[in-house]
């Protein structure tokens, strides 16, 4: 099995110096995720980018969220399932949304669901959505600029998603009491 490298502020990359600092500023500490991303600046750089973008889009915390965790779920992402798990909780997102998220079933909130019920079309087709599926999303009090927010996040996921899976990401120390399994039908 190849082994990936997980560097740190001192070893990595001049190009993910920069990017190590900025999520050191942060977090606190450069997260397993990054330390392994920097492999690839390239990479690096741009999952920094869109995590950034992602989090001036015009969705709430709470919603992106719902759209990380989504996505996590759906791609059985268990390092980024227990880092959102994480996040979310310390935005206050409610703990019965959580556990749905995390249950892979219905939210109590209904437009958060639609957010989820979206996210998880958007994710399984691969972009494919029904025109009536994107216009019950937008039906449910979501706009066209979602829509699109919602690409945006699962571009993201996508990333870090498919990073940990190649490279095995350990999970962060942070993280501890949301290890994640998804769940079996």
């Amino acid at each position: 099995m190849t082994q990936f490298t997980a560097y740190t502020v001192d070893n990595a990359p001049a190009a993910a110096q920069p990017i190590f600092a900025g999520v050191k500023a942060a977090f606190g500490f450069v997260p397993n995720l990054q330390a392994h991303m920097a492999e690839s600046p390239e990479l690096l750089a741009g999952y920094s980018a869109l995590w950034d973008l992602f989090s001036k889009s015009s969705l709430s915390p709470v919603e992106q969220q719902v759209v990380y965790l989504t996505a996590n779920f759906e791609n059985e992402c268990h390092y980024c399932m227990a880092g959102h798990t994480t996040l979310a909780k310390m935005i206050h997102m409610d703990e019965p949304t959580i556990a749905a998220l995390r249950a892979g079933s219905a939210l109590p909130d209904a437009k958060l669901e639609a957010l989820h019920i979206f996210t998880g079309l958007v994710v399984r087709q691969r972009g494919w959505v029904s025109d009536a599926d994107t216009d019950a999303f937008i039906a449910a009090g979501y706009t066209r600029q979602n829509v699109l927010e919602v690409v945006l996040g699962v571009a993201t996921k996508v990333m870090s998603n498919y990073t940990n899976h190649i490279v095995h990401t350990p999970l962060d120390a942070f993280m501890k009491g949301n290890e994640w399994s998804k769940p079996t039908a």
